[in-house]
């Protein structure tokens, strides 16, 4: 098959099973986001040799009882057939927290030139942090307030996508200087410039046509959406580029091999797991500005 080809139809299988999850129900939600974790920590597992199973059962255990535990606590008491007092947003905020450190640790990680060898210890951390929960936050910000919103995830991805393909457009076209040579050479500054300000743009569109204002928000709907598009495009390049340099060191193209002609999975979604934590956070600061301003 040609390869042009085969990446389109894997890259639109992608696609039609990700909105129809996001869309059908937070259930199929949930499952979904659960699978590309777990292929995620088997990829990163992969990528920095650490052992395969615990990773899956570590992932597997920490997302399936912090989400049932969140949004299931009648179903884990009368499974556990005992009452459950718990403060989610404390939860979420030392979550938060861990993920934010582990976050930083990344970023020096990115820019230390160094830093060739990672000790096991690390590399336990950073699938914690970096891989498994990020997923937590993308599944809690899909939330806002209070109910499923899928128009919010889908928002997200939208931003996400223009980002990459506006990035790769006018870095093609434009591109002079390179953003970060060593670890990922086709990335340029005026493709990343190009990428936030085209996001941007969609954000402004999207809280115009598309996604319902929160009613604490109406009148600076647009705003905030325009603020998410600038997280996105940053700290979503960033995850990009951190990943690559995981790849780099490992001496692999591709995380791995489940889309065709696209990679792995950490290759499709490397960016929103970084930006997930960021934009929980940013949302934290909104809601208690909006409360207690």
């Amino acid at each position: 098959m040609n390869e042009t080809l085969k990446r389109a139809l894997s890259g639109a299988v992608y696609i039609v099973l990700l909105l129809f999850c996001i869309i059908y129900s937070k259930e199929s939600f949930f499952i979904l986001f659960g699978l590309f974790m777990l292929v995620a920590c088997y990829e990163f597992s992969k990528l920095v040799h650490i052992n395969t199973y615990l990773s899956l059962v570590l992932g597997l255990v920490l997302y399936s009882s912090i989400i049932g535990l969140v949004f299931y606590p009648k179903f884990i008491e009368h499974l556990l057939s005992t009452k459950i007092v718990l403060n989610i947003n404390l939860v979420y905020n030392i979550l938060l927290a861990f993920t934010l450190v582990i976050s930083i640790r990344c970023i020096f990680f990115l820019f230390c030139d160094s830093e060739k060898q990672i000790s096991v210890f690390s590399k336990y951390l950073f699938l914690l942090g970096y891989i498994i929960l990020p997923f937590l936050f993308i599944t809690k910000i899909s939330f806002g307030e209070k109910n499923y919103n899928n128009k919010i995830i889908i928002g997200l991805f939208i931003l996400i996508w223009t980002n990459d393909t506006f990035a790769y457009l006018v870095g093609k076209n434009f591109g002079k200087h390179k953003l970060l040579e060593k670890i990922s050479p086709k990335k340029t500054i005026e493709g990343f410039a190009g990428g936030v300000l085209f996001a941007m743009l969609a954000a402004a569109l999207l809280s115009k046509f598309y996604i319902k204002p929160n009613p604490s928000f109406q009148n600076t709907s647009y705003l905030i959406w325009i603020f998410i598009a600038l997280i996105a495009g940053v700290v979503g390049t960033i995850g990009d580029l951190i990943e690559s340099k995981f790849k780099r060191l490992a001496g692999v193209k591709d995380s791995g091999s489940i889309m065709p002609g696209h990679g792995g999975i950490l290759d499709r979604l490397d960016s929103i797991i970084f930006v997930a934590p960021f934009i929980y956070l940013f949302y934290q600061i909104l809601y208690y500005i909006s409360n207690y301003a």
